[in-house]
């Protein structure tokens, strides 16, 4: 994506209503505002069969719920350019756990097409026809793809060049180096007496951003020990590299 381009979003859902919501608001509303992204929305239900325009129905096999039908989330999907290259993504539970590295490559594609699921979920054809990849913001159920989608729109949306004020935001915080965030002070000094801690009031940049480094690599080892893992064996295997590397 170049610095240029509009990075473009778009939804496809059954509550249109619902965007962008707060994403027309804070970082996100102004950079909407001034052309950094747009966000389009398609209505399932435009594609709804019959009198009633049904968009789902009961289970093969039976259980609970409905699920939506594959023809009519195909037919919606049609009306969308697919040769554009930007993914197109199902939040669900059964998905594959988001991490920032994701969303860097979706800010990079230019854009995003969402696909929200609602009921007990999506026929599972369409995904399998249209290569749709099943995404996950972690071990829980929501009501539906919507709010998902909008977490997911935020993470790409504050990565894009222009939106936040100072790019060293994007590059200190929790998950940008596989450690969670250090944590941050500010005035007063002294608050409810619980001090700042005194290296940050040091003046020592140096011995500043090791403390910060320490800091995050405690939080991470004690808070995410699946982090940590993956953070420790990325480390060990670079100074394995450097090792081999030194010896030639």
């Amino acid at each position: 994506m170049t610095g240029g381009d509009t990075w473009r979003a778009h939804v496809l859902t059954l509550f249109p209503e619902m965007f962008p919501g707060p994403l027309a608001l804070s970082l996100a509303g102004r950079a909407l505002e001034r052309g950094i992204w747009s966000c389009e929305t398609t209505d399932l239900r435009d594609f709804g069969l019959g009198r009633h325009r049904a968009v789902d129905d009961t289970p093969f096999g039976g259980g609970a719920g409905m699920v939506m039908r594959a023809d009519v989330v195909d037919a919606a999907l049609e009306t969308i350019p697919a040769d554009d290259g930007r993914p197109v993504l199902y939040p669900t539970p059964r998905g594959r756990r988001l991490g920032q590295d994701d969303i860097r490559r979706y800010r990079d594609a230019g854009g995003v097409v969402v696909l929200c699921g609602r009921f007990e979920g999506v026929d599972e054809r369409v995904l399998d026809a249209r290569g749709i990849e099943e995404v996950c913001l972690g071990d829980f159920v929501l009501s539906g793809g919507e709010i998902a989608a909008i977490a997911l729109l935020d993470a790409c949306v504050r990565l894009l060049p222009g939106v936040m004020g100072s790019d060293e935001s994007g590059i200190e915080e929790s998950f940008s180096d596989g450690l969670l965030e250090y944590p941050h002070y500010t005035r007063p000094a002294v608050w409810q007496g619980r001090e700042v801690p005194d290296i940050l009031l040091s003046g020592n940049h140096a011995a500043i951003a090791a403390w910060r480094r320490e800091q995050s690599e405690a939080a991470t080892r004690a808070r995410r020990p699946d982090l940590w893992a993956a953070y420790d064996a990325r480390h060990a295997a670079s100074s394995a590299q450097g090792a081999a590397s030194a010896k030639h």
